[in-house]
């Protein structure tokens, strides 16, 4: 019998059917609960993720997996239900190995739109840039631990046309992974896999030979999405009126391609040239700092003595400090190699690789090499940065709204096309 009930979600009252899932019945009133782990094909729910965390009648709880009930109170978006649903997400980026411009899912993963439409920029949580298990056994799939966030789509959905399971958990606590049944997994169709890597919401489980072939712009997620302000909070560069705003910029452990996107706003640089003036940057070639600069820029992550020391130079003579790329805010491509030990990394780089000069079995060592640090940092992990830009490397448009905002003291929109990982 479809009973209908009443509700209060926000303040609102609204009709819906009795036991609809309380996120599906806002949706159909046009209010989003963002979801991750919620599949509808699954019943029940899985509530795995947490993403879709709500307040009803005063507790906490999943939308996902609540019933609606005559006369429920629903809370859903409150700052503290907002912010909390964003820690979750940043969780995952922080716990996990999401280097975006490097996976095959970017542009068609789940998580990374919702960190899109949150407007996340960084993790407020130090990265754990984890070394799980990366299984290559199975005949036709790789499972890539570090990417999988336990929402247990996988495991529930996908079987053979026997109803054999493919995936299962495996270990316990934080030792908990996904694991593929090598022998069943091999009665799945070429379709049947594909559906498991679709299902997948991050880049965790891939078909071998088989990779996304949308290009940039074309992916599930770049076309639709939100706008975002370029929200620089309280963060205000402050001049005297007779003189120009003062930037200085550097490029750490990083491949210069955020530099490269500086200068890709074509004729508008002249424009910006009217109000600002770079002091150290190598666009100027100017080593040093001359005069205290309202902000810095900093591209690339932290790798070695060298980058410690001028990242903290710049902190202390710039008045706003900004990270912009990839490498700057998580590590980026450079942060790949914290999973191997650096003797590793310095040998294949040395002496076992295939460009070394043949008969060369040396290390670079000398006191005026910078030292090689065993990891590669985020720059707010090594200083405090004011703010973050993402991208690799950032939209130019992107970068110079940013940098605006602070400037002049006012919000620029940030077109989703704009605003990505990758």
């Amino acid at each position: 019998m479809n009973k209908k009930v009443n509700i209060n979600i926000d303040g609102k009252e609204y009709q819906v059917l009795e036991n609809k899932k309380l996120v599906d019945a806002a949706k159909e009133n046009g209010i989003y609960i963002p979801t991750l782990c919620h599949f509808r094909e699954i019943d029940p729910s899985l509530g795995t993720c947490r993403i879709c965390t709500v307040m009803v009648n005063g507790k906490f709880t999943t939308s996902c997996t609540t019933k609606v009930k005559e006369g429920m109170k629903v809370e859903i978006n409150s700052p503290d239900l907002i912010d909390t649903r964003k820690a979750i997400i940043e969780m995952l980026f922080a716990e996990g190995n999401h280097f975006c411009p490097s996976c095959e899912k970017s542009g068609n993963c789940d998580l990374q739109n919702l960190a899109y439409d949150m407007g996340i920029t960084v993790s407020r949580f130090p990265h754990v840039f984890s070394n799980k298990h990366v299984d290559f056994n199975p005949k036709r799939m790789i499972m890539e631990s570090n990417r999988c966030i336990l929402c247990r789509r996988c495991v529930e959905e996908v079987s053979t046309s026997d109803g054999m399971d493919i995936f299962s958990f495996v270990n316990r606590g934080v030792k908990t992974r996904v694991h593929i049944d090598y022998e069943q997994e091999q009665k799945l169709s070429e379709a049947e896999a594909i559906h498991a890597m679709n299902i997948c919401p991050v880049g965790a489980i891939l078909v071998k030979g088989m990779i996304y072939k949308e290009p940039f712009g074309e992916r599930k997620y770049d076309i639709l999405g939100k706008t975002k302000q370029t929200s620089s909070g309280d963060l205000c560069a402050i001049k005297n009126e007779d003189e120009k705003f003062i930037v200085a910029t550097t490029s750490l452990a990083g491949c210069f391609g955020c530099h490269m996107s500086l200068l890709d706003i074509d004729a508008e640089l002249i424009d910006m040239l009217e109000i600002v003036e770079f002091n150290k940057s190598p666009l100027t070639d100017i080593k040093k700092f001359s005069k205290r600069c309202h902000v810095g820029l900093i591209e690339g992550g932290v790798a070695n003595s060298e980058n410690i020391k001028v990242l903290k130079e710049f902190r202390k003579k710039c008045d706003i400090l900004i990270a912009f790329g990839e490498c700057a805010i998580m590590g980026g491509i450079p942060a790949m190699r914290n999973f191997f030990p650096l003797k590793e990394c310095l040998e294949e780089a040395y002496i076992h690789g295939i460009t070394s000069e043949i008969g060369a079995n040396t290390i670079p060592n000398h006191v005026d090499i910078p030292k090689i640090l065993n990891n590669v940092y985020p720059t707010n992990e090594v200083v405090k940065i004011d703010h973050f830009i993402p991208g690799c490397p950032p939209n130019a448009n992107h970068i110079w709204k940013a940098v605006k905002s602070i400037l002049l003291g006012k919000e620029f929109p940030v077109m989703h096309e704009e605003f990505k990982y990758d």
